[in-house]
């Protein structure tokens, strides 16, 4: 089967549209539908049912998209081994993270060493990228490490400690610490469920006993700052964002204590993935990085 027919097929297979599809490939609607027409031609067996206005992946659809997404890896894999032939002269590398303050140093500095190589970087909740690497839509992941995973490797960078930030007109904004036990009484906004930073914490406050719900639930750090710089509600942020803006002295940061909502963060990638000399050179300046921040931190304290 052609190349360009499975990129058809995982076009559809991502939209599950077919007028979008078509527009993300740059072709008309209805060559696209002849096009996997086609494709079901050749496979026997239709790929896609239609249900009112909704498209499916039939179970023939499923095996296929799984082969195409090894076929796409395998692909990828070869470019990468012949992009080291090229010196790190051209390439790409697409990084998930759960959060971009996570990523600017070390950004900042491969691309003023390797300005060819093309960066794309995510901010995703870490099931999303580890969906995105396990579906060969991402390279590396940053993100709080999962458990022993078959199919992913780690290298853990850091651990991450939760923080109330609150205005520096709020009433405790200048407390050395607050307990947990103190913290779920009061009024707070997080970011929703399928961030890890709340499912740290609804953990953390479920293993000892503590019953917990936000007042406000938001999306992404930067709002939840300016919650927080507006004097609106307390807010809980990670520890690693909080240190990059430490410069502003809108706010105040109090540890969270007795217990610390914790949890490692880490690189995360394919096991199966060639690790070409791009990814491994840019690991290596990520670790060197966290390396770096956590002994200067140590250096302060």
């Amino acid at each position: 089967m052609e190349y360009r027919l499975l990129e058809y097929f995982m076009a559809v297979c991502e939209e599950l549209h077919f007028t979008r599809a078509a527009e993300k490939l740059g072709i008309s609607q209805p060559t696209l539908s002849q096009q996997i027409r086609l494709i079901e031609h050749r496979v026997g067996s239709p790929l896609f049912q239609r249900i009112g206005k909704k498209v499916y992946i039939t179970e023939a659809g499923e095996i296929l998209l799984k082969h195409s997404r090894n076929i796409f890896h395998e692909l990828d894999q070869a470019q990468a081994a012949l992009n080291e032939i090229q010196g790190m002269q051209r390439g790409k590398l697409r990084i998930g993270c759960s959060g971009n303050h996570l990523l600017t140093a070390t950004i900042m500095a491969f691309h003023a060493q390797y300005p060819k190589i093309e960066l794309s970087v995510t901010e995703l909740a870490t099931e999303e990228t580890k969906e995105g690497l396990l579906n060969n839509q991402l390279d590396i992941g940053v993100v709080f490490l999962p458990d022993e995973d078959e199919q992913l490797a780690s290298i853990p960078l850091y651990n991450e400690k939760l923080q109330f930030v609150v205005s520096s007109e709020h009433s405790l904004a200048q407390s050395d610490t607050i307990p947990l036990a103190e913290l779920v009484q009061l009024p707070v906004a997080m970011m929703p469920g399928k961030f890890y930073v709340r499912q740290m914490m609804d953990e953390c406050c479920k293993k000892h006993g503590f019953e917990w719900k936000p007042t406000l639930e938001l999306s992404t750090l930067e709002s939840l700052l300016q919650m927080a710089k507006q004097n609106v509600v307390g807010v809980i942020l990670p520890g690693s964002y909080v240190d990059s803006i430490r410069s502003s002295k809108d706010i105040s940061s109090i540890p969270i204590v007795d217990p610390i909502p914790q949890k490692d963060v880490g690189i995360v990638y394919r096991k199966d993935m060639h690790v070409c000399k791009t990814t491994d050179t840019f690991m290596k300046q990520l670790i060197q990085q966290f390396a770096k921040s956590g002994a200067a931190a140590n250096k302060t304290n």
